[in-house]
Order: structure tokens, then sequence, then C-alpha cells
């Protein structure tokens, strides 16, 4: 009896065809296969080996010759393009001796696939957990294929697209881009590569939300970066984790907590293209709320978190002033010390008292006037009292105050909602706003907090101060 070697030859450079399928084709009595490919083997095939080109598209008839020619005693070799168990031969040569319960010895030499050489060429892409989906439904309802386009999407997996586009199939490659959109944010990268490894070969880096279908034809890869993926010096590269590790190493057992429950927030984001100051105070929000729907109710002006954190680091803005003493409490006291901040709230302080019983007004709107005449100028940040936020609106229009910024996340069912929008007028005034009756001190604190920290956002390492 015998035998036949599934060969896989590579994506079409003959510097990616492996040793060991050389010796195969140099040792075949038959190489069988799709006549394309026989370019690739050529030089290597022997005078005396018989080569039987089936056709496109006749896998079946292909293994079918290469079984009958195996049991006259020949060693046959079946090329196919890449790696043949991936979209290859090799699955089909197993299925059919199965189903022929023939005794032909089967040997299987793996080959450089198209996604790893598109990889290879595209950088770094595939550093991490990854999958490959084909888009030809020929075989597998579309159904399913979407399904596992959703899969993948959704378990931020780097992903590689094979058979993305043909003659008859324009729109599935749409469709996935939809999908994935739904779940990666936009600048995700995306690497197209067509006829890897041959001389017509075309490399390009996009995003996922710039990715245009109509660039791609039947030749053509696609790897689809994941959440962590990012272009450096022209390349896509995903991180294994190497560097993160490092960072983590060095941190303390409840700042190693804090970032990964940082970076568990972020990949369940439903939109993480966003700016990166709005990114950390919404991270910071989530992270003390447990409550995704800061997505959709917390606003931070443009460029708020990053022009307060800048007064701070130049020193032009020092004292921080608190609607109720919960918020003041809240407020790292390492970060204050590392940065010279005061953080007050003057509802402890005497005067407060009889100016509220003299004026008939709350103690936290005395308390903001008192504020306000010691530290106009001061980052004001509420998490209880709309009737402080109101005040200090007041005192705002009267010229009295001048907020290097303010916080507004008061919490309640009376005048809350009023509160907030009272401050947004102030235009020239960065503000960050929980939109609604949320709100509370524990949130206003943390998103001082993230002020605070924000030199820490870019390597997304929080809590060195705790």
């Amino acid at each position: 009896m015998g035998k036949i070697i599934v060969a896989g030859i590579g994506p079409g450079s003959p510097a990616d065809i492996t040793p060991a399928v050389i010796d195969a084709v140099r040792s075949a009595d038959v190489v069988v296969g799709y006549k394309y490919y026989f370019q690739f083997v050529e030089p290597y095939v022997s005078p005396q080996c018989q080569c039987i080109d089936t056709g496109m598209k006749r896998e079946r008839d292909r293994a079918l010759q290469a079984f009958e020619l195996a049991e006259q005693e020949k060693t046959v070799v079946v090329i196919s393009s890449g790696d043949a168990g991936i979209y290859g031969m090799t699955p089909l040569i197993y299925e059919m001796r199965h189903e022929r319960n023939s005794d032909v010895e089967i040997v299987s030499l793996p080959g450089i696939s198209a996604f790893q050489k598109a990889a290879s060429l595209l950088g770094a892409p595939i550093g991490h957990d990854l999958c490959i989906i084909s888009l030809s439904d020929l075989m597998t309802p579309w159904e399913v294929i979407e399904r596992r386009i959703c899969a993948a999407a959704t378990g931020d997996f780097v992903t590689a697209v094979y058979n993305p586009k043909s003659h008859g199939r324009y729109w599935q490659l749409y469709r996935l881009q939809e999908l994935f959109l739904h779940n990666r944010a936009g600048t995700t990268p995306v690497g197209i590569v067509r006829q890897a490894g041959r001389d017509e070969q075309d490399i390009a880096i996009t995003t996922l939300e710039a990715f245009d279908p109509e660039q791609v034809d039947m030749f053509t890869v696609i790897l689809i970066g994941n959440s962590q993926s990012y272009v450096a010096d022209g390349k896509i590269i995903t991180p294994r984790g190497y560097y993160r590790q490092q960072l983590d190493e060095q941190a303390k057992p409840g700042q190693q907590i804090m970032m990964e429950s940082f970076r568990t927030i972020e990949s369940e984001l439903h939109n993480r293209d966003i700016p990166l100051g709005h990114k950390w105070a919404l991270l910071h929000a989530i992270h003390t709320t447990a409550d995704f729907d800061m997505e959709n109710i917390l606003h931070t002006d443009p460029d708020a978190v990053e022009t307060l954190y800048g007064m701070v680091a130049d020193g032009a803005l020092s004292t921080i002033v608190t609607d109720v003493t919960m918020v003041t409490s809240g407020i790292r006291k390492g970060a204050l010390s590392r940065l010279g901040i005061e953080a007050k709230c003057y509802l402890s302080d005497p005067r407060v008292a009889e100016m509220a019983t003299r004026l008939g007004i709350t103690r936290t709107q005395a308390g903001i006037r008192l504020a306000v005449e010691e530290h106009p100028d001061a980052l004001f940040a509420f998490g209880n009292a709309p009737t402080a936020l109101m005040e200090l609106c007041d005192l705002i229009r009267k010229g009295k105050a001048r907020p290097a910024g303010i916080i507004a996340a008061p919490v309640g069912f009376v005048h809350v909602r009023e509160s907030k929008h009272m401050v947004k007028p102030f235009k020239h005034i960065p503000k960050i706003i929980v939109e609604g009756r949320k709100g509370g001190s524990n949130l206003a604190a943390t998103l001082c907090n993230a002020i605070l920290c924000f030199d820490d956002a870019a390597q997304l390492k929080p809590g060195r101060d705790l």
C-alpha cells in the first residue's frame, strides 16, 4: 500500500516552502493539485514524477484520484497552498480515508499559512489570541459565519479573514466591518495583504473605520487587530504583555488590582474611540460605581481633564473646594501631598452655621460663599448638594467667583438636574458633569483623582497614590 502526503506549499514564495515539503515532492511518484500551484514546486519535481491537474473547485476528485494512485503502491503528494490543514485538502483526505475504510498511510506536512505570511509583512499583529474566519458560504451557511464573526469581535480576538470577496460575494465583507464596529474602536488597526509572498504582493495598513472593502479581492488576507493593537513605525503591533507585566510587578498590590479593573472596564466600553481625558474620567467613574451608564451621562468639556491637570502641574491650581466632607475624604491624600494641593470643605467652619441661620440659606450654600471669598479660583467639586452648585453659579454670574474648573456631580431628586443645566453656559470654565439625577460624593472625589493622576492615563496605570 502506498501513501498520501498532504503538503502545504506556503502562500506562494519559494522561500516559504519548508524543506520537508521539498523533500516530499522530490520523492513523489505523483503530485496531484490545482495547476496554478505547480509553478511553485516545479523545480523540485523529478523527471519520472507524474503531475496531475484536477482543475479548480474539484477537491473531491483530487482526493479520490490520490487514493486510487496510493492504492497502487505509489507515493502521492497532494499540494495545497498555505497550510493544507487550514481551509485546505488535509481534512478532506482524512474524511475520505474513513469513508473508504482505506489502509493508505497519510502524512500531513504543515506549511506557512497566508495569514502567517501576511502577519510577518504587517509587523507583529498576531502577538496574542487570534482566530481565522472564512467568508465563503459555499459550504457554510451565512448565519453560522455571522455568529462566528460576532464571537470574534466580542471576544476581542485578533482576526484573520480568508476568502473575503469574490465576484458573487460582495456584501459579506461590509457586514463583517459593520459587526466589528459594534464592538471595536474605529481606530483599530487593519492590515490588508494581497498576493502575500508573490510578485504581485501589495500591503496596506488602515483602520477599522477607514477600511474600504472595495480595495479587497479574493487573493487578499485581512488582519484585524484587537483592542490593544496599535501602529508604530508603519507596523501593526499586538502586545503580548511583557512590558505591562513589568509595570504590574513594580506596582503595589492595591494598584495592581486597580490596573486590572481599569483594563477590564476599558475592554467592556461600548465606545473606546474617545479622547484620553474623557476616557480617563470615565474609567474612574465606572470603577467607583460599577455603572456603565456613565458612558451615557458623564460629560467632560473638550480637554477639561487635560487642562485642569496642566494647571495643577504648573502650580496655577493649588486648591480644591468641595461641597461636603465626604468628597474631601475621597480625594487621595498621597496625590494631594505629591502635587502640593489642598482640599477643603467649609461645612465644619464655625462661620457657616451662623451665616446659614442669618441669611436663611443651606449650610452648603454658606460654605460655598465663604470658599469663594478665600479661594475664588479653586477647582470646585460637588457630590451632594445641588443648592451649593447653584450658589456657585450665581456667584460666577456676579463676577465674584472665577473657578479653575467645576465638577458637577450632586445626587438626588430636587433641583439636581437644574443645577447641572445652570453650570453649562459657562463655556470658559472646564467642567465635568454627571448628567441627570445620578452623582454622589464618591463620584466627585474620583473625578478629582482622575485629574490629579492624569499623567498615568496613557499607560493605563491608576492607583499609585493608594
